[in-house]
């Protein structure tokens, strides 16, 4: 464990050399959000005060986009799945095949690194933008779903790292994997809960998409902080949610066998 220690460690100091880009990313990534917020300031407007869309009143909507940038900011998969596809095109993987490392561990450690240098440079701003809307940001009624938060948010972030890193073993087999990527990524920003709350969908819709892996790689977690998910389907959701972890594993070591069948070094 010490190697991946180390292997953390200089990810965290490589991120913190290009720190000012995260902080524009916090900074610039809110601008998409606050118009998402005046949007539905809008439509809550037009339907009359004391609306509500779904279950959710403007307060509950509000907190509930507050609560999913912070889960995304824990979790959210960046630039990982691009450069693992740029390790095995540039033959880069080369080295990881002759040292005793395990590349998947390898760029866990580098995502979980990416995260904490993330969350060092933006917790300034976030904490601010989140203190401007704070009538509408309110902590768990009890302590422990706090706890069930915190797990979910750990299991949605190995989740997106998994299917990120399953989707970029693709490039064993095609040179270019931006397209699978991006249709990954529409998919998941909206079926997982990123656009809008799941619960306002038609109830079947919303059944369906808790068939796939989507939603517990944002909206389980944030409905945990709300209060949304409780008792019997909590436990019901982690397990099913742990299951999907077990599943992404599996099929990323899976994908990572078949592909290194056939790798031919071009580089590195």
């Amino acid at each position: 464990m010490k190697k991946y220690w180390h292997v953390l460690n200089i990810g965290v100091q490589n991120n913190l050399t290009y720190r000012f880009n995260f902080l524009a990313r916090t900074l610039f990534g809110f601008i998409p959000l606050i118009a998402v917020l005046y949007v539905w300031r809008t439509i809550y407007a037009g339907n009359g005060q004391g609306s509500k869309i779904g279950a959710y009143s403007l307060a509950g909507m509000i907190s509930y986009y507050l609560v999913v940038t912070i889960v995304d900011a824990l979790t959210a998969v960046n630039e990982d799945d691009w450069q693992i596809a740029a390790d095995i095109k540039d033959g880069n993987i080369s080295q990881f095949l002759l040292k005793p490392i395990d590349y998947l561990t390898y760029r866990l450690c580098l995502f979980f690194s990416g995260r904490l240098t993330y969350l060092a440079v933006a917790a300034v701003p976030l904490a601010l933008f989140i203190l401007w809307f704070r009538q509408y940001f309110v902590l768990p009624k009890h302590w422990n779903t706090l706890g069930f938060f915190l797990l979910s948010t750990i299991l949605t972030a190995l989740l997106q790292f998994f299917t990120s890193y399953t989707m970029a073993m693709l490039a064993f087999w095609v040179l270019e994997v931006s397209t699978f990527i991006y249709i990954l990524f529409a998919f998941e920003y909206i079926a997982s809960g990123h656009l809008f709350p799941l619960d306002i969908l038609p109830h079947s819709l919303e059944r369906a998409l808790f068939l796939t892996p989507f939603p517990y790689q944002l909206y389980f977690p944030v409905s945990i902080y709300m209060g949304r998910t409780t008792g019997a389907e909590l436990a019901r959701g982690l397990l099913i949610q742990a299951l999907w972890v077990v599943g992404a594993y599996i099929l990323a070591r899976f994908a990572w066998r078949r592909g290194i069948k056939k790798y031919s070094a071009v580089g590195g």
